[in-house]
């Protein structure tokens, strides 16, 4: 049992080549049949750089695996993870290393849920536009969103409790994950 009351798993570490090693653990059901009602939390802080965006995109392949999610759902969610991390970086936080965007997964019962917050003024999905309609196709705005909307059953923009853009998205899992844990 952990701190949340609930027996987890290891099933995979993620190891960096500073020597950091983050360690990712699946909630199973306890011996009463029912998890804990705190979901398994990892939450990322990276630097407002380009390498930032390739290191999260791991970071949420590998969270989707240690999940149980099959290879093309793990692509799915690094790409979601990817272009989220990529519009905090380049409209949100503006390329300014200063700034900081931070990545939540939060392994629930019946998804995995992903926030990506920045430190930028924020903005509203109904502004975006569609990268599909013809006076669109050639601009350079809209696409990222697209491919999360699509990759992922559940997409929301909120603003974060600092005012920047939060991205919420969940991948729920196939019945016979949700089942497992």
């Amino acid at each position: 049992m952990n701190e949340f009351g609930c027996l987890c798993v290891i099933l995979e570490t993620i190891d960096f080549s500073d020597g950091a090693v983050l360690p990712i653990q699946v909630p199973r059901l306890g011996s009463n049949g029912w998890m804990s009602s705190k979901p398994q939390r990892i939450e990322v802080v990276l630097e407002t750089v380009i390498e930032s965006i390739a290191l999260a995109e791991e970071v949420g392949v590998r969270v989707a695996a240690a999940a149980g999610f099959d290879e093309d759902d793990q692509y799915k969610i690094g790409l979601a993870v990817h272009e989220g991390v990529m519009n905090a970086f380049q409209y949100g936080n503006e390329q300014r290393r200063e700034k900081k965007i931070h990545v939540v997964f939060e392994l629930l019962h019946e998804k995995l849920v992903i926030h990506v917050t920045d430190q930028g003024t924020g903005f509203r999905l109904e502004d975006v536009p569609d990268p599909r309609e013809d006076e669109n196709v050639l601009g350079d705005s809209g696409r990222g969103v697209l491919l999360m909307k699509a990759f992922m059953d559940e997409f929301n923009v909120l603003v974060s409790a600092t005012g920047g853009a939060e991205v919420v998205m969940a991948k729920r899992y196939r019945k016979q994950i949700s089942q497992a844990i």
